[in-house]
């Protein structure tokens, strides 16, 4: 399968390491989105099987260079794509949340999203970093065998959809 995962990572580096983690179980290049949320590295879609987008968290939704990334991609047809995040804050419910603004850019593109990810960030944002920040140490590698084993499923998501399209 031909994977890439575009990522902006910016405050403290973990978005990176969590797509490190993920980038050999999936075969996946990485490409870094810069501050000016261009690209370096110009990619034809059509020709991967799954895309990544992942960034950290902030004021509830992913890093703005993410979001207006995807929201400048031309329009795909049934793209499978998966979202992560890093974040201070950390629940199911407030992936969801945080990722609702990039989930709803991506399938306006006509992405499908066939899994999210995310996990605590060391995060000194703000007022944060008068008490050295929340999450110090994070991800850590039970964070990033978390994003491995969510990448291995990924794999397995795409894989069985390909079984059931061949049927």
């Amino acid at each position: 399968m031909n994977t890439v995962i575009y990522i902006y990572s910016y405050h403290k580096g973990n978005t990176r390491k969590v797509a490190e983690a993920m980038a050999p179980m999936l075969g996946a290049s990485i490409i870094e989105i810069a501050k000016d949320g261009s690209v370096t590295k110009e990619l034809n879609l059509n020709d991967y099987d799954l895309v990544g987008f992942g960034a950290g968290i902030a004021f509830s939704k992913h890093y703005k260079q993410l979001l207006q990334f995807a929201g400048e991609l031309d329009t795909v047809e049934g793209k499978k794509a998966f979202i992560f995040s890093t974040a201070g804050l950390h629940s199911k419910e407030k992936m969801i949340k945080h990722h609702s603004p990039l989930h709803k850019i991506l399938a306006e593109k006509g992405f499908e999203i066939v899994d999210e990810f995310a996990c605590k960030g060391h995060d000194t944002f703000s007022v944060l970093k008068l008490i050295g920040g929340i999450n110090k140490g994070r991800p850590n590698e039970e964070d990033l065998q978390k994003a491995k084993e969510f990448a291995q499923g990924l794999l397995g998501n795409t894989n069985d959809e390909k079984a059931e399209e061949a049927k």
